[in-house]
């Protein structure tokens, strides 16, 4: 008797004890489990503030790993949901490059040693990156759109070179691949098992990182797949713009832009006081190290878990890396706030949403080429789009994001089409300026794809103010 009553002791009191836990985390009073990278697997998808998983005051750390999409665990996401009677016509996916080595270092200090070879063993590891190297070796012959036929398949320096896609980059587009392989293939059957080269569209700016960050994700997409189906065209425009890329007023935008940019640096006394600090460390002048653009190499040094430098006259921490990041932050806000971007954007991002619903609407009419299109791009490619679609408050493009218009038909209404939009894997549909009051008014799960359309071919002039009608109206309008 004597033991049962302890024993039902134990039992009450660690039921007590679980209970507090449970209200401690849930009133975040003491801190979850993280993954490896220290942000916690829920938050890590996150790409609107969400009061219950957000830290209560902006951490640029925080923000910074995010950044950074160290790959763990397997990504959850929304791609490919859908109530049974809808049928899956076309995706068109938009992706930014995955992990790089820096484009600028820090002046005076040595580089981070990256090693850019792929090693299938090592850190991050795929369980495709072995087939993925022996699959890009045998795709010397590949035909793509020149310039990107000089271009390597894979990374493979045991130095990183500037720009270059690293092994972690590679391994964030394989995943990325696979899961999108799972949803609309194994799931949808959006291709055929015998499916033609006509039915993708694929194309990449003139980058190995953006080619091998697109062969990656194509790969987990459609593994051991037959190099004669291949072709990648060439983008020689970051914005995707193609034949419309002369846009004198767009440029109008961007000086301005630029110009409030530069204004906001020069209010931050903290962060002068911070590259004077580093500039003393490493010797050079303030406006020299400005130049170099600090910032980049140091998120190299933080994703890849590398020191800041150091020289005889001290180190580059990471107090001097809050200071910068903290800017860049408040930088984003002020630009949502100023709208100069949002001009800039709705300019910037109308070619290649315009290519967009041109496929749209071809698969509407039940034609089945294109049906899978991936564009490879950059952070100042997929930043815009965002801006344009009114996702003002979606994170900056980390690395390897990826940004999915879905098209759906109604097979209780053959002729009514829909679309969803998502970003990292969040159905941010009902957020864009031209769907974000349609579920108030309509019962139905996603947005009609007029609405898109009226969007791309009219409601982009009307939020540009003034009377222009189209895109070359727009773009040469005189008094701006």
């Amino acid at each position: 008797m004597l033991f049962r009553n302890r024993f039902l002791l134990l039992l009450a009191l660690a039921a007590l004890l679980a209970f507090v836990s449970l209200s401690l985390q849930f009133f975040h009073l003491i801190p979850v489990s993280t993954a490896k990278n220290g942000v916690s697997s829920k938050s890590r998808k996150r790409i609107m503030p969400d009061p219950v998983t957000e830290p209560p005051v902006t951490d640029p750390v925080y923000e910074a790993l995010l950044y950074c999409n160290i790959p763990s665990v397997a990504e959850r996401s929304m791609e490919g949901h859908a109530p049974h009677h809808f049928k899956l016509v076309s995706v068109h996916v938009f992706i930014r490059h995955g992990d790089r080595y820096p484009l600028y270092v820090i002046p005076k200090t040595k580089r981070p040693e990256i090693d850019c070879t792929l090693v299938a063993n090592r850190k991050p590891y795929h369980p495709k990156l072995e087939a993925f190297i022996s699959h890009m070796s045998k795709g010397s012959g590949a035909s793509f759109e020149s310039p990107l036929n000089s271009l390597p398949l894979y990374p493979n320096h045991p130095l990183c070179e500037m720009g270059e896609l690293t092994q972690t980059g590679v391994v964030q587009h394989l995943q990325n691949g696979q899961l999108l392989r799972d949803i609309y293939l194994k799931k949808h059957k959006l291709l055929p098992n015998d499916w033609s080269a006509d039915q993708l569209y694929l194309e990449t700016t003139g980058k190995s990182r953006t080619l091998q960050s697109g062969l990656a994700l194509l790969y987990g997409f459609l593994p051991d797949f037959d190099w004669k189906k291949i072709y990648f065209r060439h983008q020689p425009s970051a914005l995707f713009c193609s034949g419309s890329c002369y846009c004198p007023v767009r440029n109008q935008y961007l000086e301005k832009e630029q110009r409030r940019q530069y204004l906001l640096r020069l209010k931050n006394s903290q962060l002068e006081k911070t590259y004077g600090e580093m500039a003393k460390i490493v010797d050079v002048p303030t406006k020299q190290l400005r130049a170099a653009n600090p910032i980049d190499s140091m998120l190299c040094h933080l994703c890849h878990n590398v020191s800041f430098p150091c020289t005889r006259n001290g180190c580059v921490d990471m107090e001097h890396f809050k200071v910068i990041k903290t800017h860049q932050i408040e930088d984003e806000r002020e630009r949502r706030e100023k709208k100069l971007y949002l001009g800039y954007s709705l300019l910037g991002a109308h070619p290649i949403l315009n290519q967009t619903i041109g496929r749209m609407q071809r698969a509407t009419e039940g034609r089945k080429e294109e049906l899978f299109a991936l564009y490879s791009a950059h952070d100042v490619t997929l930043s815009p789009v965002l801006s344009a679609l009114g996702l003002s408050e979606a994170r900056f493009p980390r690395f390897a994001a990826r940004l999915i218009f879905e098209l759906w038909q109604d097979r209780e209404k053959p002729n009514e089409h829909s679309v969803r939009i998502l970003y990292n894997g969040v159905d941010v549909t009902f957020h864009t300026s031209f769907c974000q009051d349609h579920h108030k008014r309509s019962p139905k799960p996603m947005c009609p794809f007029e609405n898109l359309v009226r969007f791309v071919k009219r409601d982009m002039f009307v939020a540009l103010g003034g009377s222009s009608t189209n895109y070359y109206d727009a773009c040469h309008r005189e008094g701006f």
